[in-house]
């Protein structure tokens, strides 16, 4: 049976080249089987949306000479494919866990939790939820004043997973903590809306960035919930500046909308993403399909890739 994956920009900002070598990687390792990818736009962090990042994204991928077989301009089976478009999936999901129990509504602020909780363990996006309201029932939500988030129960104990390429992972799930599955401003968190959209888009392998793989736990979880089938999850290396950090303005301008203006050629780019994962020996001029022959999991690097400014100048060559 083939793969079904999916490429999931998020229109919060420009696509850089940290998105692309993942986009490169995921649209390979499918395409090198035959798979089926579909295109989805990642778009519930409204207060972050640019309203000109979806098609921007969208135009970036065509130019690195990346395709799908669905998506916003290849209407298909698995429409819609904006998540803003998909909301009744999501309630509905959420009504399921309400009914069992298995999420409770949450008050506190970010401000709450941080004077509440523990620091932030290594590789987590902030303080651990300290249970403030975890023994609140679904129903006590009648008698709240909004507004409140929604947080699974996530539990105690270890827990674990083998990632198809980080390899063998595990976690004691007190040290994630309870999580949102419903923003107060009555949207889906991230960690539901991707959970349900794979599953309803028959997505059977996800590729993307390694920061992810505390996510990948909270993920399963609701998995587990819904008695749905996972998907393989593969955890790739991120494009990081000279000091360590992950891809962002302060390392520069890496959009990947701005080379394409400056008349960088995608070929250029995607040899040096593809050398870089350890795909080419130096880099090389090539398009994404040119790769497919040659492409293994193995002979992707566990490293993450450092970018330097100076590499512009050799592009522009």
């Amino acid at each position: 049976m083939s793969p079904i994956g999916r490429l999931a920009p998020s229109p919060t900002g420009a696509q850089h080249l940290g998105n692309a070598r993942t986009f490169l990687l995921a649209w390979l390792s499918l395409r090198a089987r035959s798979g089926k990818i579909i295109l989805r736009i990642e778009d519930i962090d409204s207060p972050r949306v640019k309203p000109w990042a979806a098609e921007q994204a969208v135009e970036d991928l065509r130019w690195l000479g990346l395709d799908w077989d669905e998506g916003p301009d290849r209407p298909g089976p698995q429409a819609p494919y904006f998540q803003t478009q998909r909301s009744d999936a999501y309630a509905s999901a959420l009504e399921r866990l309400r009914r069992a129990e298995q999420v409770f509504p949450c008050t506190c602020t970010r401000s709450d939790i941080a004077t509440a909780a523990s620091a932030p363990h290594a590789g987590q996006e902030g303080p651990v939820y300290p249970g403030t309201c975890s023994s609140r029932r679904a129903g006590d939500a009648i008698d709240l004043r909004p507004p409140f988030a929604w947080r699974f129960r996530l539990g105690q104990g270890p827990a674990a997973f083998h990632d198809r390429f980080a390899g063998p992972q595990t976690v004691r799930l007190e040290q994630l903590g309870d999580f949102v599955v419903y923003k107060s401003n009555g949207t889906p968190s991230y960690q539901l809306a991707v959970v349900v959209d794979d599953w309803a888009m028959g997505v059977t392998e996800v590729v993307r960035g390694d920061d992810l793989l505390p996510s990948t736990f909270r993920q399963l979880a609701l998995y587990s919930f819904f008695n749905w089938q996972p998907p393989d999850f593969y955890h790739v290396p991120l494009v990081v500046g000279e000091d360590g950090r992950r891809l962002a303005k302060r390392h520069g301008d890496t959009r990947l909308a701005t080379l394409r203006r400056q008349g960088i050629r995608p070929e250029v780019v995607v040899g040096w993403l593809a050398w870089s994962a350890g795909l080419l020996e130096q880099p090389q001029p090539i398009r994404p399909r040119d790769l497919l022959p040659e492409w293994n999991w193995n002979r992707i690097h566990r490293r993450r890739w450092t970018w330097n400014p100076a590499i512009l100048n050799k592009w522009k060559c």
